[in-house]
């Protein structure tokens, strides 16, 4: 289950640089991709996030891509294969993300 649920992307962008690297490596055991993600923003949109999301996935090391698959156990992966990892993290995000505005706060 993910901490940061429901943030919407607004509230995502805006987040202290640690908090959304937290946010981000909890969809993705991978710090220096979570760095990579949290230092491109802000995102215009959802797509623009993902595609930022994407290119970063194929940048990562043979080592690194192993470790991501690795902590993905729960996760229905049916091919070790980076379009297959997008798609896990593309639903991951979303669930980070929430609706487009997000929840309010309490």
């Amino acid at each position: 289950m993910l901490m940061h649920q429901g943030l919407g992307l607004d509230r995502f962008n805006s987040l202290p640089r640690g908090r959304a690297v937290h946010a981000l490596y909890e969809c993705c055991c991978a710090v220096t991709w979570a760095e990579k993600i949290a230092d491109g923003r802000p995102y215009p949109t959802r797509e623009a996030l993902f595609a930022a999301v994407d290119a970063e996935l194929r940048a990562l090391s043979p080592a690194d891509l192993e470790r991501v698959f690795d902590s993905f156990v729960h996760d229905h992966v049916s091919a070790r294969t980076v379009p297959e990892l997008a798609r896990v993290m593309h639903d991951h995000i979303d669930r980070m993300l929430g609706p487009a505005e997000g929840y309010p706060e309490y």
